[in-house]
């Protein structure tokens, strides 16, 4: 098994966690603000890292420098625009259409890379890149009313989960893996954090009443844990064995792994079209997969040609 193979698979299985605890975070935020989540399930999550790398791989620790420190910040910024944007975004849009702008990252993603990074994707991939689009507006798109506020701020949260997905692919292959996902993980934390203390009301968020309910206390853990300690290591540790463009198609299944979730667990509904909005993301991602020629059509086409 190439270290292809293994990145996409690594990455498919950070994809499952973060749909997978897409209703633990709906829930928890019913009773802890979305800044204050966030705050507190990064700093555990960066607290979980920083004990890693102490104990694990100190020798990691002592190539700290500025440019580590930059690299990383920058691309917690990203990160954590991503999220308070469709934050704020969710105020006013509904939660289809956000899932649907948001999934434009798959879009984004390849115009990102061939724009900054000069890396083309394969036909493939293009043709992945458009199942996939199409699959979200089936999976997510039930509410066509016109743009708003809140769909702009969902749409940058789009460009800062492609930008966040294309500077850690131009930067992980420079860094030690852990120490680099501590000092994002840290920068989101503090962001959040900060955001808290500006626009709620952080006090009410620390009550121990509210942090020791059940369903906030065990989605703090899962997500600290797993959702982001865990995941973002996985990312940042993988991505730079595969392309932008297939980590961007690989991310689209998250809504496919909530849209399950949910089924499963929540007993909501699926429609037909949210099914084959499943259906045709996860072809989308299988494209992209297959080495280049091994579509049918675009072998078809390039026999007319000779």
């Amino acid at each position: 098994m190439n270290r292809s193979l293994i990145a996409d698979l690594s990455l498919l299985f950070v994809t499952l966690i973060w749909g997978t605890t897409f209703v633990l975070v709906q829930n928890a935020i019913d009773f802890l603000p979305p800044f204050a989540f966030n705050g507190i399930r990064f700093s555990l999550a960066a607290i979980l890292l920083f004990l890693c790398l102490l104990f694990f791989n100190f020798k990691q620790l002592k190539q700290l420098n500025l440019k580590i420190l930059a690299s990383g910040v920058f691309i917690g910024f990203w990160l954590f625009l991503g999220y308070v944007t469709q934050t704020i975004g969710l105020l006013y849009t509904t939660t289809s259409k956000a899932g649907f702008i948001t999934g434009l990252s798959v879009v984004l993603v390849p115009l990102f890379s061939m724009l900054l990074l000069k890396q083309y994707p394969s036909k493939n991939a293009v043709f992945g890149v458009i199942t996939a689009t199409i699959g979200l507006f089936f999976l997510t798109l039930t509410d066509v009313s016109g743009l708003n506020i809140g769909d702009m701020f969902v749409l940058i949260c789009a460009i800062s989960f492609g930008m966040h997905i294309i500077i850690t692919g131009k930067v992980s292959n420079k860094y030690p893996t852990l120490l680099l996902t501590v000092i994002q993980i840290s920068t989101v934390a503090l962001l959040s954090s900060f955001s808290s203390f500006l626009f709620e009301d952080w006090r009410e968020s620390v009550r121990q009443e509210i942090l020791m309910s059940s369903d906030v206390l065990i989605a703090l853990i899962v997500t600290s844990v797993f959702a982001t300690a865990i995941a973002f290591f996985i990312q940042t540790n993988f991505q730079k064995y595969t392309s932008a463009t297939r980590v961007a198609l690989i991310f689209a299944m998250e809504p496919v792994f909530a849209a399950l979730t949910g089924f499963f667990w929540a007993h909501e509904r699926l429609s037909v079209g949210a099914v084959f909005g499943c259906i045709l993301i996860f072809m989308g991602m299988i494209f992209a997969e297959l080495p280049a020629g091994k579509l049918v059509f675009f072998r078809k086409s390039k026999s007319l040609e000779s």
